[in-house]
């Protein structure tokens, strides 16, 4: 019995969300508002909105921007912070604006953006890299900056050049805090594609939110934050598997 509850098994993640479905379930039905569906109505809202086709019709179009947020994120995030990791120069150059940018709120910057780009498609992906890119580009830069010392001598007793020492020491060694700051770059990416849907253009995802919301469907409403919420969620845990498998071999079948 201890075997099958422990921290890591699958059993007692089920019950922890047993548990929150539950509470929410009867927190909708006490209620504690009037705008508070129970689960149950949460999950029948999914269901119609499914049914009628605007759920799967806004999700497509949330996850263009979305998609190609990530990818310009994770490849100019890793880029510049690999560069910047080498390089004390483009650190000097780069880092504070990436250090301002994690700390900034970005729903005052979200003004700024439309005022440029204005409401389209391309605002949305900029809202994405804001929030995603800082961590990646960060992420990289303490990874490059951590890598083993005493690898990096060795390459250099041995006689191996600048490449040799920076794509077979400095990268490989580097590249499990990486991966982390893409993981945590990919939740950030949500983040942004989220308050640019609710605060730039209600076209996906935001549309459904703010349409619900506004005929008081509440049980559509909330069905759809909860889904990009899930969404999100697998998306996240599916990037720590790959980590797992490509970085930790100690952690494999957990």
């Amino acid at each position: 019995m201890a075997e099958l509850f422990n921290k890591d098994s699958f059993l007692w993640r089920l019950l922890s969300i047993v548990i929150f479905f539950s509470a929410w379930e009867i927190a909708g039905r006490v209620p504690i508002s009037p705008a508070f569906p129970t689960f149950i109505e949460t999950i029948e809202g999914l269901f119609r909105m499914i049914a009628d086709g605007s759920f799967f019709e806004k999700y497509m179009i949330t996850l263009k921007p979305l998609l190609v947020g990530v990818f310009i994120t994770c490849f100019f995030g890793i880029t510049f912070g690999v560069s910047m990791g080498l390089s004390d120069r483009i650190d000097w150059l780069g880092q504070p604006v990436f250090i301002v940018l994690q700390a900034a709120p970005v729903s005052a910057l979200i003004p700024m953006i439309t005022f440029v780009y204005g409401i389209g498609f391309t605002s949305k992906i900029i809202a994405v890299c804001i929030l995603a890119m800082p961590v990646v580009v960060l992420n990289s830069i303490t990874a490059v900056r951590n890598a083993n010392t005493s690898l990096i001598e060795m390459s250099r007793s041995f006689q191996g050049t600048r490449m040799q020492e920076v794509f077979k020491v400095i990268l490989p060694d580097a590249s499990p805090m990486i991966f982390v700051g893409l993981r945590l770059g990919v939740a950030g990416g949500f983040v942004g594609i989220v308050l640019a849907e609710l605060l730039i253009t209600p076209t996906g995802i935001g549309d459904l939110i703010s349409y619900h919301r506004s005929i008081a469907n509440y049980a559509e409403m909330y069905a759809t934050v909860l889904s990009i919420i899930l969404l999100a969620a697998v998306t996240v845990r599916f990037f720590e598997r790959i980590e797992v498998y490509l970085f930790r071999p100690e952690k494999r079948g957990q």
